[in-house]
């Protein structure tokens, strides 16, 4: 990133980077005190020409530093990235007057008294994103800033009351925030900050241990800041981008739903049997009931004691997703790809060592499908009962060659009565049965197949009762949700 000196002179048709960054960093009020530095030195409501400074128009390659910020006189609101006369907007506004900007310095310089860390984070939004999702018109050089501000107000309720142990704050008022937008870099970049008010004294949110011992916790891990990106560009996408992204989504989990629901039938049949009783056999015994794919995947060679059930169980479901599943594992591979593309332009590049969405996806689905049947397996007494299969499809294989090699007596049988053609068609059977190699004669399918079957099913069937459960309360909160507001607004007289 660096600056243009120009408003709203977004570089365009960049490729491969992301929609929106967000770093975050932190200074303790022990370390900016110590410099002579104070929280309130970050906003400034001073006329135009003092908000004005050469610091602020020098070149820059990356984000300022939040310890140099308290330096650069005015940083919050330079002119030349501004466009509007109050820029600085908080919890409750949009454009801070020269009166909020006060009361702002004054809890800024409270939090610091109080030992409380400053945060902040940074949102760099690429040019052709925004116009992609009508947020930034090139032409004109106009930004839609009140939509910007509302997505960060909502990314703020996120950071603050989920990014520590506990809520940063302890009440509602115990939190000083403040954001402004900044349009003189080549992606727009939107800033935050945030401190608590009141001295920290809640042991889950102070550091028992290290050098910064007693002291507020600063990090935001790196999951809450990975949600408040997604909330940020879902709040932002216009109507279509945001319709694509769910179509994929919903069509990628329902070949999912498909491929789960299809897997008994398809591995708990005869063809498979001596696979899954290699696999049965790998698994380690004194964990029975215990068996797991673990944290890994199951062609990662790793996993060890389950690691060569893993490999052989990825081996059989390779070979069922280029067989009996072909055409639903194809579509969902195809599907996950595309939407590695909307994540590329969400999110930029994938670098090396990272995996893709759709690899997830896929170790996702083998890893659930290696699961069940582990689960299951364990649950088993004698698995010599799977042999029995194997034989099933050559039995039936001997016993049609046996049947058009005798001689047709169809004539015959058919001039015998119903009653006596019964009776001899069955000692014909038994007959045919007895003079049978014991092992091709038609077995039943094992019981410990139909056991495993049973339960697989049983599983998926409580899986899916749960997430229409889950679904039809989520319908519910935001139906009365949405009669809380109707009412709210009812009241208020609007």
């Amino acid at each position: 990133m660096a600056k243009t000196g120009k408003i709203a002179a977004f570089a365009l048709g960049e490729k491969n980077t992301a929609m929106v960054n967000l770093p975050a960093q932190f200074v303790t009020s022990s370390s900016a005190s110590a410099k002579g530095q104070t929280y309130s030195n970050l906003v400034d409501y001073a006329n135009n020409s003092e908000k004005t400074s050469e610091l602020n128009n020098a070149a820059i390659t990356d984000l300022i530093a939040l310890k140099e910020q308290f330096n650069k006189r005015g940083y919050a609101n330079r002119s030349t990235a501004v466009t509007e006369t109050h820029p600085i907007f908080g919890e409750e506004k949009l454009n801070y007057d020269n009166h909020d900007i006060s009361q702002l310095r004054k809890q800024l310089d409270e939090a610091q008294a109080n030992g409380s860390n400053i945060h902040e984070l940074a949102f760099s939004i690429r040019g052709d994103w925004l116009v992609e999702n009508n947020l930034y018109d090139p032409e004109t050089q106009l930004i839609d800033q009140n939509k910007l501000k509302h997505a960060e107000q909502e990314v703020a309720k996120t950071l603050i009351n989920k990014g520590f142990n506990l809520p940063l704050g302890e009440n509602e008022k115990d939190v000083v925030w403040f954001g402004v937008i900044h349009q003189d870099t080549d992606h727009l970049n939107m800033h935050l900050w945030f401190a608590k008010k009141t001295a920290e004294t809640r042991p889950e949110m102070i550091k028992s241990e290290g050098p910064y011992k007693g002291q507020p916790i600063g990090v935001i891990p790196l999951a809450v800041i990975e949600q408040a990106k997604r909330q940020f560009r879902k709040q932002l996408m216009g109507s279509q981008e945001l319709m694509r992204h769910e179509e994929v989504l919903r069509e990628v989990g329902a070949l999912k739903k498909e491929i789960v629901e299809s897997a008994p039938e398809n591995v708990l049949t005869a063809k498979y049997a001596q696979d899954i009783k290699n696999i049965y056999s790998a698994l380690p015994q004194d964990m029975k009931g215990r068996w797991q794919v673990g944290n890994t995947t199951l062609n990662s060679g790793k996993g060890g004691r389950m690691a060569h059930a893993n490999q052989l169980t990825n081996e059989l479901l390779d070979t069922i997703f280029s067989k009996e599943l072909k055409t639903e594992y194809r579509g969902f591979k195809s599907l996950t790809k595309q939407y590695d593309e909307i994540n590329i332009k969400d999110k930029g590049v994938i670098h090396k060592g990272q995996r893709k969405w759709s690899e997830n996806k896929d170790n996702e689905l083998r890893k659930r499908l290696a699961n069940q049947l582990y689960r299951h397996l364990g649950q088993i007494d004698d698995i010599s009962t799977l042999e029995i299969d194997t034989q099933m499809a050559e039995s039936l294989k001997h016993i049609k060659q046996h049947e058009e090699a005798k001689p047709s007596k169809k004539t015959k049988k058919e001039s015998i009565p119903q009653e006596k053609k019964s009776s001899q068609t069955q000692p014909e059977n038994s007959a045919i049965s007895d003079n049978m190699p014991r092992d091709t004669r038609y077995p039943q399918k094992g019981a410990s197949f139909n056991k495993i079957s049973r339960l697989w099913r049983q599983d998926i069937r409580a899986e899916t009762n749960a997430a229409r459960k889950f679904l039809k309360n989520q319908r519910q909160v935001e139906h009365e949700k949405a009669q809380e507001e109707y009412e709210s607004m009812i009241s208020r007289g609007m």
